[in-house]
């Protein structure tokens, strides 16, 4: 192989290697911007996840020639991050729960001073939380030319949550039917969501224990893999007849069900969307 060959290589694995502790930090990689749409379409067809998997996998062969080596590294990026990582996208869903409390309760202290549920929504636009601050100022843009009902469903659908479609139907009927308790139903429903945000926050707290062990595990096995092939290539020779191949994709194989069983131990979902759902059986 040829010095250019190698140092292309080098290159994608270290540029695989930084993606992936940029993913286990929770630290955006590309900018925003100009970028956005580019990280728009690495997310939804996976392209830019792929594209460094196949770098960091002709890195891993290059140096050790083992083509199951590649393999297992090919899932190691692309479902690495997900397993040792995704903090900051579980804080992100708690802030995000946390803020539509907020908004809730905000509107409900501004029904009073307001001369209306439209009045007080507006009044909710600058000091709106930060996790759904956007969408609340798209929603008060919205009102100077739209009908409260239809812009409360273009909120619901922005925001996206469960929690949130709760709250645009109790302001939606309280628009169309005067409801004569709207603050006492926007209390108990802050509470509500509340109490979801707190739920998660237990059961966050209740994994972290798991989420250690899984780090101290990976990194070990890792840190010994790397030491061995450069201080001890010998004592891994035995991996390079294809026997010892397939020995490594036994191993390989339950290491990555294991992470598997972990990331859905992990994944805490939501209930489904009936605003949503709704939507959908329209349009059909």
């Amino acid at each position: 192989m040829t010095t250019i060959g190698i140092a292309v290589m080098a290159a994608l694995s270290g540029l695989g290697g930084a993606i992936f502790v940029a993913g286990l930090l929770g630290r955006q990689v590309l900018p925003s911007g100009a970028g956005s749409s580019i990280r728009r379409v690495a997310d939804g067809a996976g392209i830019g996840r792929l594209a460094v998997a196949a770098g960091v996998a002709l890195g891993v062969l290059a140096v050790t020639g083992w083509f199951a080596g590649a393999v297992l590294a090919v899932l190691a990026t692309l479902f690495g991050p997900r397993l040792l990582g995704g903090k900051a996208d579980r804080q992100a869903v708690v802030e995000r729960t946390e803020a539509i409390a907020s908004w809730t309760e905000m509107i409900r202290d501004s029904i009073a001073a307001a001369s209306g549920l439209e009045e007080a929504i507006v009044a909710t636009g600058p000091v709106a939380p930060r996790a759904i601050e956007p969408e609340v100022r798209q929603l008060v843009i919205r009102l100077r030319h739209a009908p409260l009902a239809d812009s409360l469903a273009r909120f619901g659908d922005e925001v996206a949550h469960p929690s949130a479609d709760l709250v645009v139907a109790a302001l939606t009927i309280a628009a169309r039917m005067e409801a004569s308790d709207l603050s006492g139903l926007l209390s108990r429903l802050a509470e509500s969501i509340r109490g979801e945000s707190r739920m998660r926050i237990r059961v966050e707290v209740g994994r972290t224990q798991v989420r250690t062990a899984t780090k101290i595990i990976v990194g070990v096995v890792g840190a010994a893999v790397l030491m061995f092939t450069v201080l001890s290539p010998q004592y891994l020779a035995a991996y390079d007849s294809p026997g010892g191949q397939f020995v490594l994709i036994v191993v390989g194989g339950v290491f990555a069900l294991g992470g598997w069983l972990l990331i859905r131990m992990a994944e805490l979902d939501l209930p489904d969307r009936f605003t949503a759902r709704r939507t959908t059986e329209v349009r059909r």
